[in-house]
Formats: structure tokens, C-alpha cells, sequence
């Protein structure tokens, strides 16, 4: 369970890459009630994702040629430099190298070996998003990638991370969670799956994805296609974990919705 608490290798921070800052508030608005916020005339266009003034995400304008819209999840190190270094080590790519974001803290943007676009983020005055494991807002992140076996080592190296492999018909579906956390304890943040041999639609090429916690998954999920969202996997429940479904922004950026087993969503 995602906690703010953000431990060594935990996301601590989400934000969407636009086209279309305006399009994407309006969007986000509809389906979870977020607002823009910009970050100021320094921030080259960022801004945050609010609800009930606190931080739930953050969004800026896609800067680099041929990168698509997408959602990146940041993961908490204490040493961005390090960080770095350990992806190169592991096979990774360094896309752009450890930088200050103002006081707020520092980031370094990579890829794993099969092209899954993932961050870090060193706290310094901005510990983090505001609120996690709540409707409307982060409850999981997920990575579809080609080699889960590969990945798995990758970001072991990279972050110490820790497994629990739970089969599924068909698949084997593994749960993470931070370095030095029992499996018990239940300090899962995400998960990650193999794709499908031969997928070839829409959300098929390896990414990070966040899930978005919500009290009623087929309601958001109608709310959003009526604002223009892609299908990728419509509302179903997953024994023990809730009711859950996966979409594509009308940018094409994929995220899911998750109505938990239990009262609140995550």
C-alpha cells in the first residue's frame, strides 16, 4: 500500500507529460475533479494537479521530440547521482542527468533496458505528493514490459526492491515493495507483468502506469470515455483486489482506475 511516508525506493511523486496542458486539466477535471495549479513563470509551464488543496500530481508540456504523452511515476532516492549510476550499471539509460528543480528537490529522468520510462525524485523542500491511497487520487503503479524476469533484476539493482510472485490463469503477476519491508506488512507500491506475446494495441509497449483510486470504478470509467478516453481494458474485478479498468487519456496516456475490496479505493 502506497504510504506518504515515502521510504527508499517508494513513488513519491506522479506527473503527466501534455501536449495540451489546457485539454489534459479539463480532462483530469471531469473524470477526478482535479484543478491546475501552476508551479509560476520559472517553471517552463509546470504546474500541479489539486484536489481539496492538496497535491494528488503534477503536469508539464512535453519538451523532447518523439516523446509521447505518458504518465511517469518518480520513486524516492537519497541520492540522485547514485541512482544514476546504478541504472547505467544495470542497463538502463540516463535520458537527462540528475538536476536541481529550484529548492524543491532534485530529479534525473531514465529508461529501463526495454524502453519503460520511469524517474527519481530527492526530496528537498517537496518530500512528495500531498496525498496517496485515496479516491481521485495515486493507489498503485504498474510496469507492462517485455522481460519481467530481466526487469525484475534491473530494478532490484537499481532500488533493492523486493518481490512476491503471485500467479495468475495464464500469467504470473509480481507484486513489489520497498527494500527491508516484509511481505507481510503489506508495503506493496506496485506491480509488473509481461505483455502479451504479439500485442500490437493500444498500451502494448513497455511503460510505467498509475492507478487512480476511486469509490466507483464504473462510473469514472464511463465519465471518462464520454470525455474522449481510449478503452484498453473495460471494468472487472480481480478477486481480492477490487474492481479495476484501464484507459488511455484522449492524449493517449495510459492510466487505470481501481475501486478496492475494501471501503476506500488502493
Amino acid at each position: 500500500m502506497l504510504s506518504t511516508d515515502y521510504v527508499p525506493g517508494a513513488p513519491n511523486w506522479l506527473d503527466l507529460a501534455s501536449r495540451d496542458i489546457p485539454a489534459s486539466a479539463a480532462f483530469y477535471n471531469a473524470v477526478f475533479g482535479w484543478t491546475f495549479q501552476s508551479a509560476g513563470p520559472d517553471a517552463g509551464g509546470y504546474g500541479m494537479f489539486v484536489l481539496d488543496e492538496k497535491t494528488v500530481a503534477g503536469i508539464g508540456p512535453i519538451m523532447a521530440d518523439g516523446v509521447q504523452p505518458c504518465w511517469t511515476p518518480y520513486f524516492k532516492t537519497p541520492d540522485a547521482e547514485a541512482t544514476a549510476k546504478a541504472v547505467e550499471q544495470a542497463g538502463g539509460t540516463v535520458a537527462f542527468p540528475p538536476m536541481d528543480v529550484f529548492t524543491m528537490g532534485r530529479m534525473a529522468v531514465f529508461t529501463d533496458p526495454a524502453g519503460a520510462g520511469f524517474n527519481v525524485w530527492q526530496p528537498g523542500d517537496n518530500k512528495g505528493l500531498d496525498v496517496v491511497t485515496a479516491d481521485n487520487a495515486l493507489c498503485w503503479v504498474e510496469l507492462h514490459t517485455t522481460d519481467a524476469a530481466a526487469a525484475k533484476a534491473f530494478y532490484h539493482q537499481v532500488f533493492d526492491w523486493e518481490y512476491t510472485d503471485a500467479p495468475m490463469p495464464g500469467m504470473t503477476y509480481t507484486l513489489i515493495r520497498p527494500a527491508g519491508t516484509d511481505a507481510a506488512a503489506e508495503a506493496e507500491h506496485g506491480g509488473l507483468m509481461d505483455l502479451p506475446p504479439g500485442a500490437t494495441g493500444p498500451g502494448s509497449a513497455p511503460n510505467w502506469h498509475p492507478y487512480f483510486g476511486t469509490a466507483d470504478c464504473d462510473a469514472t470509467f464511463a465519465t471518462a470515455v464520454a470525455h474522449g478516453a481510449t478503452v484498453i481494458m473495460p471494468p472487472d474485478d480481480a478477486p481480492g483486489v477490487g474492481r479495476l479498468a484501464m484507459l488511455l487519456d484522449p492524449a493517449g496516456a495510459q492510466f487505470a482506475l481501481l475501486t478496492g475490496v475494501a471501503a476506500d479505493a488502493g
